[in-house]
């Protein structure tokens, strides 16, 4: 349901950031940990009207203690070492470039950043999953961006057909295509390298479609497409890695598919 409150101002938490320090851990990567707390943002997903499509609602976000986030994506020199250890699938032959530690890895699915995952829990010893959106939400501070209300006429869907054709033309302007170096998009208040930048990351939350309005249904949700963040949300099918291939949800497909992690410290 709509939390009517307004989002916490994530600027403030630039002049708190020093209490959220750069961890590091031993063979494992950088993190940050993310403020823990209760807070409003977008919902992710599809949501209907009688049977019309309205503007997500802002629902209300927590985070607990102790949930630690790498500072920056997994870079493709760590995606390679998965792959030779056996535990990762070789990336397609356009996104392998130079295995590059100083770019991030891209042209990688969901279950590619799974099989990731799995693969660092084992060499270090720690628990490493994907963030959810929230968690996401939350870590990426002043760089989470709400999408604005479109305009519609029950009467008359094209108003709002229009209208999301032109957020999409605007979307596309200035759009740096190639996977840049690691902070060529500069970091957050909290220390997180290039978030919202030209890298969407995965996240483990699954797609749902829900039905509001005067008769709401229980959502449904597809666990076979998950919910990705960057500089606007969308949705993309488990197994996509390259988003020139479609199967985008929500809006114009994201520039480049890549990840990073969290972990839980007890």
């Amino acid at each position: 349901m709509p939390v009517p409150a307004r989002l916490p101002r994530f600027l403030a938490l630039a002049a708190l950031a020093a209490a959220w320090p750069v961890l590091a851990a031993s063979a494992s990567p950088a993190v940050v940990a993310i403020p823990s707390g209760s807070f409003e943002y977008q919902a992710a997903g599809e949501f209907l009207d009688q049977g019309m499509p309205v503007d997500p609602p802002r629902v209300a976000g927590e985070v607990g203690d102790g949930v630690l986030i790498m500072q920056r994506q997994v870079s493709q020199a760590e995606y390679a070492e998965c792959v030779q250890a056996g535990a990762c699938k070789r990336l397609d032959k356009a996104f392998r470039r130079l295995e590059s530690p100083e770019h991030p890895a891209v042209g990688v699915s969901w279950a590619d950043a799974t099989a990731y995952a799995a693969w660092l829990s084992k060499k270090t010893g720690q628990a490493w999953r994907l963030p959810i959106y929230e968690e996401w939400v939350r870590a990426a501070a002043e760089r989470y961006r709400e999408e604005g209300a479109l305009p519609s006429d029950p009467d008359n869907p094209a108003v709002r057909w229009l209208a999301e054709y032109r957020r999409e033309i605007q979307r596309r302007q200035g759009r740096v295509k190639p996977p840049q170096p690691f902070g060529h998009f500069g970091l957050n208040a909290l220390g997180l390298s290039d978030v919202g930048g030209n890298v969407w990351e995965w996240t483990d939350t699954c797609f749902a479609s829900h039905s509001v309005g005067p008769l709401p249904l229980p959502p449904r949700e597809n666990c076979g497409v998950r919910i990705l963040a960057g500089a606007h949300v969308a949705a993309m099918a488990d197994f996509i890695r390259d988003p020139r291939n479609g199967a985008c949800s929500i809006g114009l497909p994201p520039a480049n598919l890549g990840f990073r992690l969290v972990r839980e410290d007890a």
